[in-house]
């Protein structure tokens, strides 16, 4: 029970994390719950399809389709999370403004919603596979069912539990600061998806792997809680190699310099939509 109530809040909170990442960072859009709750829903259904053809998968490309599988899955959700952050950066002055306008719309374009969706969709799908994969492989060592049951509703309780312990208290940091925070909040996590990736790469034989630069272990293990949680905030590993820092420090150059263009290109209508008195009031 224990074993099964671990690996399903670990994944369960990976997943939560980045939902409650995005809800904060899309406060006040129109109809976001819609969007994120139909990216939940696909991501679980795809997560039921892939368990039923896991065997097909693992056995793929060698052995290493699974790890091929993950990195791709990944990836997607990096570029997904990129083009928000970026979209974000040039229109959070017109989105600040209507969060003090009840039912109104943006008026500069619609937030793209859509990547987003996709973005939380991608992240369940993940995890949610990921989970079926471990419980089977719990259950096919003789695991008892109802204590695998039991373990697995701890675990998922626990992990909504703390994503929504963040989310609220994201809520508490004001408009204007609130964009801002997600923005960095979102570049770290799509950098930590990246070497993520970058690792079943290695994995899955594309790219040479290296030693670790450096092992952080005993002071702080990636398997523990707070580890964990790390591990899905800022792509924190105990182990990093050479690979992994790389892909790393590419995504952070990449996203934030995108960022700081779509910022610089900010229209000057959209610019003058928001009196500085009420960024500043915020």
């Amino acid at each position: 029970m224990f074993s099964s109530a671990i690996i399903v809040f670990r994944e369960v909170l990976e997943a939560a994390l980045v939902i409650t990442i995005v809800l904060a960072a899309t406060q006040g859009v129109l109809k976001r719950h819609l969007w994120i709750t139909a990216g939940v829903a696909g991501g679980l259904a795809g997560a039921v399809l892939v368990a039923s053809i896991a065997e097909q998968i693992s056995m793929s490309f060698e052995g290493a389709g699974q790890e091929l599988f993950n990195a791709a899955i990944l990836f997607s959700a990096v570029a997904m999370l990129a083009w928000h952050n970026m979209w974000m950066s040039r229109h959070a002055k017109t989105l600040i403004t209507h969060l003090k306008r009840v039912g109104s719309s943006v008026s500069s374009g619609e937030l793209p919603m859509y990547f987003l969706s996709t973005a939380v969709g991608l992240a369940v799908l993940r995890e949610g596979s990921e989970v079926v994969l471990f419980m089977h492989g719990i259950a096919a060592g003789g695991s008892d069912g109802s204590s695998l049951l039991i373990g697995g509703l701890l675990g998922l309780a626990g992990g909504c539990a703390f994503g929504a312990l963040i989310y609220f208290g994201l809520l508490r940091i004001p408009p204007a600061q609130l964009f801002r925070v997600t923005g960095w909040m979102i570049l770290l996590l799509a950098a930590g998806m990246a070497a993520s990736a970058a690792g079943y790469l290695v994995q899955a034989g594309v790219i040479s792997g290296s030693k670790p630069l450096w092992n952080t272990s005993s002071l702080l293990s990636q398997r523990s809680m707070v580890g964990e949680v790390l591990h899905v905030l800022i792509g924190y590993q105990d182990r990093p190699t050479a690979v992994h820092l790389s892909f790393y420090i590419a995504t952070l150059i990449l996203i934030g310099s995108g960022m700081r263009l779509a910022k610089q290109k900010q229209s000057p209508e959209e610019n003058a939509s928001v009196p500085n008195s009420e960024l500043t009031n915020n």
